[in-house]
């Protein structure tokens, strides 16, 4: 199927929308213990598309997780969103601990929204060791953020937040093409005062690259086209916090999809600080297809 990149939102447009900032993301993701060992995300409000991003409810997940089993830390969570959740209602985080060890422990995850279950997940958490090895895959050699402009995108910036794309490769109102990757560098401005917080933040945004990096091979398509001329979203995401990460300094997402094809992409990426250490390690699945014969657009209602 080919297809043309669709121009930017009009200013002022009327859709109904709910201003972004780093603020209200830690405010959604921040969890509240409930009974029953279910944890309560806030309804954000009405916003252009009423969906809630997969690395939202990746985030809100590692911070149940850390509350549930205090003194351990997040190691890694990985979790299949088979149900889009809506930014207007409440979303319930179910946790079962199968297993709380000295050292390591598993946590089973639930993310329900109205009785339906949207996503299910594991998380494993561990009390940490002094390295009896240690060994990286080197950072890419990109352009630094100093150098480069911030990343504009109309009614899609969280204020707070600064994200800043190697050679420009990233406008999802114009079409390009290029190889099927994506280096960005993010910051947020203000440094969360809890490790489950910053962890959170950099979970959020995993999974924000894999579907226009796996157009960018593709003449005819960009971003833009998405849930209007294709069907797209994220089915499953898993990150490994390798070290601890500040999200108020400089941190360079490395994404590359390393299959696209069959309706579905495909990536690996990984986390770097400015001075080149690895933090996470992430893959995300991506779900990348023609609509149904009938052309109905995306309705939102379920992946």
């Amino acid at each position: 199927m080919a297809g043309r990149s669709r121009s930017a939102p009009p200013a002022g447009a009327d859709s109904p929308t709910r201003e972004w900032d780093q603020a209200e993301l830690l405010r959604l993701m921040d969890v509240r213990p409930e009974p029953g060992g279910r944890y309560l995300a806030p309804a954000h409000g009405p916003t252009e598309r009423n969906v809630v991003e997969a690395g939202q409810l990746l985030g809100a997940t590692v911070v149940a997780a850390a509350k549930a089993v205090p003194g351990q830390r997040v190691t890694s969570v990985s979790m299949v969103f088979s149900r889009v959740a809506t930014h207007d209602a409440p979303l319930s985080v179910a946790l079962e601990v199968p297993h709380a060890g000295r050292t390591l422990s598993t946590v089973q995850a639930r993310v329900i929204q109205t009785g339906k279950q949207c996503a299910t997940g594991v998380v494993l958490l561990d009390t940490g060791t002094p390295d009896l090895i240690r060994s990286a895959l080197p950072m890419p050699e990109v352009t630094p953020p100093h150098r480069l402009r911030p990343l504009d995108i109309p009614g899609g910036v969280v204020r707070g937040r600064d994200m800043r794309v190697v050679d420009d490769a990233y406008d999802p109102y114009r079409e390009q093409t290029g190889p099927p990757e994506l280096f960005v560098w993010t910051r947020f401005r203000q440094s969360p005062d809890r490790p489950e917080l910053h962890a959170a933040l950099l979970a959020q945004s995993t999974t924000h690259w894999t579907v226009a990096a796996a157009l960018r091979p593709h003449p005819g398509f960009s971003e833009a086209m998405a849930h209007h001329s294709i069907s797209t979203g994220i089915t499953m995401a898993t990150i490994t916090f390798h070290d601890e990460a500040d999200v108020s300094a400089w941190l360079l997402y490395a994404t590359r999809v390393v299959y696209a094809g069959r309706g579905h992409a495909q990536s690996e990426g990984r986390i770097y600080t400015e001075q080149g250490a690895i933090v996470a390690s992430y893959g995300v699945h991506a779900m990348v297809r023609a609509f149904p014969a009938s052309g109905a657009p995306d309705s939102g209602t379920r992946l």
